[in-house]
């Protein structure tokens, strides 16, 4: 059976930063399953080429390159590359990602800087070099992995739900900008999943690293989950891609009364405190 999303791009070319591991190379391996071309890109050039073999043991092909998403030339020549090589590109995914937290007085200003590189402005330099190529084919997609750290702000993440909310708004504003040329834009919002995204991470204390290890470690949703539902938001070309029930739930109950959620949490950060 040919899923929908090879119906809709039938010439099947998709690009992924952050595609040495965790959700980046899942993604990687359920597109080589239905028979796309993948360009993958990572800073880890060896685990990226691990990827790549496992793109090829599952039928896709592809290539891999070296690529520091904070640095716009490498994501320039990384799309420059994808487009000699494919053709064109029909998906475009925005992954890479770190984590930074911790009380804003805790953590130095070069941490806010490099997460900012690369979780935002990674995610710009993408969409930047990758949308020119979409608009002269006026067909294509583009995925920015977000967080709903994005949509609700907790206490101690400051760095990370500045980063994530800046993707979440510039995704909307490419949803509108890009759509008289077909193309579409999904932001994708997950929680806490099993995933390695604790590998790259920088902390105000060891207590909040113990603390997110716990939320990551007790998930019970998984990288395969989250990937499926990316793929599933594509073929519906959805706006927001909210993978997971608590997601959704928290996502609503800030949406109807912002003031009174700010309180709760509020009041459940100061008796956690004490």
């Amino acid at each position: 059976m040919v899923r929908k999303i090879s119906k809709l791009f039938p010439l099947k070319r998709v690009a992924i930063t952050g595609a040495g591991s965790g959700l980046g190379r899942r993604l990687a391996l359920d597109f080589a399953s239905m028979g796309w071309k993948v360009a993958l890109c990572d800073i880890d050039e060896k685990s990226c080429k691990e990827t790549l073999s496992m793109v090829k043991s599952k039928g896709g092909e592809g290539f891999s390159f070296k690529c520091d998403v904070s640095k716009w030339e490498d994501i320039y020549f990384f799309a420059l590359s994808t487009v000699e090589r494919f053709k064109g590109i029909d998906i475009v995914i925005n992954n890479a990602g770190v984590i930074v937290a911790g009380r804003i007085e805790d953590i130095p200003v070069e941490d806010w800087e490099w997460i900012l590189s690369i979780n935002l402005m990674g995610v710009v330099h993408g969409c930047k070099a990758f949308i020119p190529i979409l608009k002269m084919q006026r067909k294509g997609h583009i995925v920015n992995i977000a967080s709903s750290a994005g949509i609700v702000s907790l206490a101690e993440m400051s760095q990370y739900n500045v980063t994530k909310a800046g993707v979440i708004s510039l995704s909307e504003t490419l949803r509108m900008e890009l759509s008289p040329f077909g193309i579409g834009v999904s932001c994708v919002c997950p929680t806490f999943f099993k995933t390695n995204l604790m590998k790259n991470s920088r902390w105000g204390d060891t207590r909040q690293k113990q603390l997110t290890q716990k939320f990551f470690d007790k998930s019970l949703c998984t990288v395969d989950e989250v990937s499926k539902d990316i793929i599933k938001g594509i073929e519906k070309n959805k706006m927001y891609v909210i993978t997971q029930w608590d997601g959704k739930l928290l996502w609503r109950a800030k949406r109807i009364n912002p003031v009174f959620f700010y309180f709760l949490l509020s009041l459940l950060y100061k008796m956690f405190l004490l």
